[in-house]
């Protein structure tokens, strides 16, 4: 009788080891999981904000540098595609990072050529309500880099913990998948040649 109560604690021990191991590595998967897509979320927010910024821009622009219509248009073009290009939190992939980091590149360089062209007009450069928007765009870039730096953060905690043995294991049958990074444009690395 002894002998079957020990034998009974015995498999009651090791289920409760087993359920606390397979659920401590699902519920810190899904937990560094979702602390990748709110990141995410600010990444996309951060990119929002600086959209919602350039009607604002081009408007100011416009009233000094009507005739720079090729330029504003670029531009508003750049801003429709930046904000229509959208990734699926739970599904990260390269190939969707690339497509949006892509379609905010464009819109980062339309935005430079602006700005470039703004340097022909002193009235505008010394527009009150334009330096504003220009230093509050400044600001967003910052943040940009800010939340892309906590995003990839967050992707490495998550990415590291079901690829560690024997989470890499499990991390198969529950169904996680490696987060993508965000990384850099092609070039990047090399400084932007200034021409005055």
């Amino acid at each position: 009788m002894k002998k079957s109560y020990g034998i009974i604690i015995g498999i009651v021990v090791i289920v409760f080891v087993l359920y606390r191991f397979f659920a401590g590595f699902y519920n810190t998967a899904v937990t560094y999981q979702e602390n990748a897509k709110t990141a995410w979320s600010k990444v996309e927010s951060a990119y929002q904000r600086r959209a919602d910024l350039i009607p604002n821009l081009v408007n100011t622009v416009k009233g000094y540098a009507a005739h720079e219509k090729e330029t504003l248009e670029a531009v508003i073009k750049a801003r429709a595609s930046a904000t229509q290009t959208k990734i699926d939190p739970s599904n990260i992939t390269p190939e969707q990072l690339a497509k949006f980091q892509q379609a905010q590149q464009g819109l980062s360089g339309a935005l430079s050529r602006l700005l470039v062209t703004v340097e022909k007009y002193p009235d505008l450069k010394a527009d009150k309500h334009f330096l504003e928007l220009q230093s509050q765009l400044e600001g967003t870039e910052n943040r940009i880099k800010v939340e892309r730096d906590r995003f990839n953060d967050a992707v490495n905690k998550y990415n590291i913990h079901i690829k560690r043995f024997p989470g890499n294991l499990l991390a198969g049958m529950f169904g996680f998948k490696e987060m993508a990074r965000f990384q850099s444009e092609k070039g990047a690395e090399k400084a932007p040649k200034v021409q005055f």
